[in-house]
């Protein structure tokens, strides 16, 4: 995923998450989160499936291309 796409992804995550706290309450933004975050595993799982890379892709951070020891 491109940084530009992760980017409006994660505003219009928050922007929703916005509304339902602020029109729904907390229960709403609680459903609403939880939601998001089964997307973003469903999401990540299809990626794996499909052959575009593997999960440690998605989970883990940008590499600095460094290693650690």
């Amino acid at each position: 995923m491109g940084k530009g796409i992760a980017i409006s992804v994660g505003l219009a995550a928050g922007i929703a998450l916005g509304f339902a706290g602020a029109f729904g309450g907390f229960n709403a933004f609680m459903i609403v989160l939880v939601m998001a975050v089964i997307g973003a595993v469903a999401g990540a799982a299809v990626a794996v499936l499909d052959g575009r890379g593997t999960f440690g892709d998605y989970v883990s951070g940008p590499s600095s291309g460094r290693s650690d020891r």
